[in-house]
């Protein structure tokens, strides 16, 4: 391995230093993008009994709940604002529902451009390394044949890298999205129980004080 490192030359440093950020950025994906830490079980169904039951949903107690993941941030940001309208309600939950999307896209951007930028650094150090090789033909001579193969073989070497890197690179990239999107139509499905739950109370109550 330390052969190929060498081989490839100076180019390969920037190769190696992108493969060290897109790994960092897949574990702590992985890490921060766990179901149990966005979508907490049971939170939805301890939320909705919570309001079911009539308990008072003071200040103190949402900001609780919008601190334990992005699903109580949503449900949070809903019943700060339950006693508004429906289409108030439903804003306020789009909005904050593209703040947490954000939030969980963090490093993406940078993955992806590992992966679109680690072909590019390959070819540029491919295209270095056969640069150099026949400048030193335009010197030396062509010389053994079999010296010329190995020259330009150890020249592909950073081609070969730069798609080894972009590769997983682009693989996890879409893998992170597909996964952040899933949870994204779980967070609204919650957020829309949540809404007839609220809505019934509302009814609820309006009955009562008649």
């Amino acid at each position: 391995m330390l052969e190929l490192i060498k081989a490839g030359g100076w180019p390969m440093i920037p190769l190696l230093l992108l493969t060290v950020a897109a790994l960092a950025i897949v574990v702590e994906r992985f890490w921060s993008l766990r179901r149990e830490r966005v979508l907490p079980p049971g939170l939805g169904n301890e939320v909705r009994d919570w309001v079911a039951r009539g308990n008072a949903l003071d200040p103190a107690h949402i900001d609780s709940l919008r601190a334990t993941s992005p699903l109580g941030a949503l449900l949070a940001a809903e019943l700060d604002v339950r006693h508004r309208d429906r289409e108030i309600i439903r804003e306020r939950v789009e909005d904050v529902g593209r703040h947490l999307v954000h939030r969980m896209e963090r490093f993406l951007n940078s993955l992806g451009t590992i992966a679109a930028a680690g072909p590019l650094l390959g070819l540029f150090g491919t295209v270095v390394g056969m640069i150099q090789l026949f400048l030193g033909i335009l010197d030396h001579g062509i010389g053994d044949a079999t010296q010329l193969a190995g020259g330009i073989g150890k020249a592909l070497v950073c081609t070969a890298t730069g798609m080894i890197v972009a590769i997983p690179a682009l693989a996890f990239h879409r893998y992170f999205r597909g996964r952040i999107a899933s949870y994204i139509v779980d967070m609204e499905h919650e957020a829309m129980q949540l809404q007839d739950v609220l809505d019934a109370t509302a009814h609820a109550n309006a009955r009562q004080a008649n």
